[in-house]
């Protein structure tokens, strides 16, 4: 796991709120006007239903506690401000806890197509839409359960799964891939490789094969099917 930022996270004032500068708010609505398009392409309707329902701003940075009001009502999760990278132990405590860590701060202009950590953007407009849908709800509130019953040395499996699934993974729908995933859905280079790319490698879910494959190298060598039937996550 990596453990420095070049990133400092906003504290929430005493009541929870952030004050994002107009800059901030610039970035935002620069990721997120064209990713929207990019999502209606390329992501599943799990994904996009859940975006949908969230009603995210385009031209300011959501605060967590409006999020968290129309989450908590879909599926009674929270969404948590955090600073730029947290531990495992904390990690799977909060999502134990139906809360889910967000890195208070946003991306700099030189990193608007990828990030390789977490920020605002990514947690809001990747994560929180696939928290609105129950099923994968449950499941990222049984990885916290997990996490916090697990020996320190086995958090790493719960995170390989949670990668390829939560995090990067694609799943069948009429026939043809999508995108599930929070790091596909919120990255705009990342988003078509996965779907639509020639040398990228998509594998039907396997569960050892998962268990098996370092994170280090995920993103930009292979993806994995999230299920190969059809659409089980939109009933």
């Amino acid at each position: 796991m990596k453990t420095t930022s070049r990133y400092n996270a906003y504290e929430p004032d005493a009541c929870g709120h952030i004050h994002y500068s107009a800059d901030d708010d610039a970035v935002w609505h620069d990721l997120i006007i064209p990713q929207r398009a990019r999502t209606d392409r390329y992501c599943s309707r799990i994904f996009r239903s859940g975006l949908d329902s969230l009603q995210l701003s385009d031209d300011r940075i959501p605060q967590c506690s409006e999020v968290s009001e129309r989450l908590e009502a879909a599926t009674g999760w929270r969404v948590t401000p955090v600073p730029a990278l947290i531990s495992f132990d904390r990690f799977y405590a909060l999502l134990a806890d139906r809360r889910f860590p967000a890195a208070s701060f946003i991306r700099a202009r030189d990193e608007m197509d990828y990030l390789q950590e977490p920020d605002i953007f990514h947690e809001i407009f990747g994560h929180t839409p696939l928290l609105a849908n129950p099923q994968i709800a449950e499941f990222s509130h049984r990885i916290g359960q997990l996490g916090c019953r697990a020996r320190p040395e086995d958090h790493v499996w719960l995170a390989r799964l949670y990668w390829f699934t939560v995090e990067f993974g694609l799943i069948r729908e009429d026939g043809r891939i999508r995108a599930l995933g929070a790091g596909l859905a919120s990255s705009a280079s990342e988003l078509p490789y996965a779907v639509d790319g020639d040398i990228a490698l998509r594998q039907p879910f396997d569960l050892l094969e998962v268990l098996r494959t370092p994170t280090a190298s995920t993103s930009t060598s292979r993806s994995i099917l999230y299920s190969t039937a059809s659409n089980s996550c939109s009933n």
